[in-house]
Order: C-alpha cells, then structure tokens, then sequence
C-alpha cells in the first residue's frame, strides 16, 4: 500500500510541476509611462529654473533607459550626457548616486565602482520608487553643486509622487 501512495503523492507533484515553473519563468513589474517621465523632468527641470539654474534633466526606466531627457537652452554642452550617467547609475545600483559618491571614494571598498563603464558617481541622480519598487530614476546635471541637483530631482518625484503610488 505504502508504494501505491508514494506513486500518487510523485504523480500529484508531478502535475504541479509546470504551474511552479511557470510562476518561476516569468517575472511581472511597474514601469513608468513616458507621459509620467516626462512630467517629471518638466517637474525638475522647472524647480532648476526657479532657482535660477540651467540644468539637464533625465529619467530612465527601470532597465537604465532613457525616457525623458531636457535640456535648458543655457546649459553645458556636458549636462545631458551627464544627466543619463547619474539616471542610470541610480537606477542600476538602486541608490542616490549622492551616497554611491561616498561610498567609492579613493580608499574605500567600493572605489572600484567609479571605473565601471557607465558610472556617474557624484549626486543628482535618485531612484524613482513606489511601494517598494524601482520604477526608474532621474538625474540632474548643471545645478551649482550636487546638492543642488538632488533638490530639482526631488522635486520632480514630488510631482509624479501621487500617480506612481497606485
């Protein structure tokens, strides 16, 4: 009898099998649409300009690419690339790139990151967030400092903070 049972219960896991791996093979997850992105780069870009600064501003999905990208018409020719670089490296390391900047400087085990193709390892670039998800990040260039830049980044989550959090 004991055989008989132990046959059912390898059958019954048996069957069970392609629904778990099914589960397993796939992966489902947030993304921002490009009207939202966009509106958070208006968002940070505006705070910029308030302030009297001319900035490049950027967003970037989840996966590090680029969905939004302005350019006030002063600032530097460096600002949009740079922009991207901090976007990306927040989205891909999934942290500020303010504290990524600490945490690779000469003599401490993280330095090594700075030199990873890609890295823009100085602040202003955020991950964007929503119910313990990445959604994507922006980033900031042409601000006076770093500081400066966070805080038009800040401002453009702001804006889009209600329509990601649902």
């Amino acid at each position: 009898m004991k055989p008989i049972l132990a046959g059912h219960a390898m059958a019954a896991l048996l069957a069970l099998a392609p629904a778990a791996q099914a589960q397993d093979g796939t992966v489902a997850f947030r993304m921002l649409t490009p009207e939202t992105a966009l509106a958070a780069a208006q968002a940070a870009l505006a705070k910029c300009r308030d302030s009297g600064w001319q900035v490049a501003v950027a967003v970037v999905d989840r996966g590090g690419i680029t969905q939004a990208l302005l350019r006030d018409r002063f600032a530097g020719a460096h600002t949009p690339q740079t922009a991207v670089g901090k976007a990306w490296t927040a989205a891909s390391f999934r942290t500020e790139t303010s504290a990524l900047a600490r945490l690779s400087q000469p003599g401490e085990p993280q330095s090594g990151i700075r030199h990873l193709p890609g890295v823009v390892a100085v602040g202003g670039g955020i991950p964007i967030e929503a119910q313990g998800s990445i959604l994507g990040a922006i980033g900031v260039s042409g601000a006076p400092g770093w500081d400066s830049d966070d805080l038009c980044a800040r401002a453009g989550i702001g804006a889009i903070r209600e329509r990601i959090e649902f």
